[in-house]
């Protein structure tokens, strides 16, 4: 028997299928949020808040710090890291965040 997986990748804004959805991060009041969104969501998301980041100062350091917009994170993407997981028979979800101790592991295996 074949078995095929298919991913579908949707806004969590509009519900709109695509290949361009990219995860972005962002925290209010101590609370983390994660979104899935296209680009043109990302930059209504992005304006959205540009007063306040203009407004507001940096607490703490992240990875991203410094990085241009739209501009993906140096290291696999959350596919590949996916599908390196896998391969190498580790549970990961279809979709939302990676966790860090298959981000670790693949990290030890390269």
């Amino acid at each position: 028997m074949a078995q095929k997986i298919v991913t579908v990748y949707t806004d969590d804004l509009t519900g709109v299928e695509s290949h361009e959805i990219q995860t972005h991060t962002f925290s209010l009041d101590g609370v983390n949020y994660e979104i899935d969104l296209v680009s043109e969501n990302y930059d209504k998301l992005f304006e959205a808040l540009e007063p306040f980041i203009v407004g507001g100062r940096k607490v703490g350091r992240t990875k991203r710090a410094g990085r241009p917009q739209h501009q993906a994170p140096e290291g696999p993407s959350a596919e590949e890291l996916r599908t390196w997981a896998r391969e190498n028979d580790l549970q990961v979800n279809e979709r939302g965040r990676v966790p860090a101790s298959i981000r670790e592991a693949y990290a030890k295996a390269h």
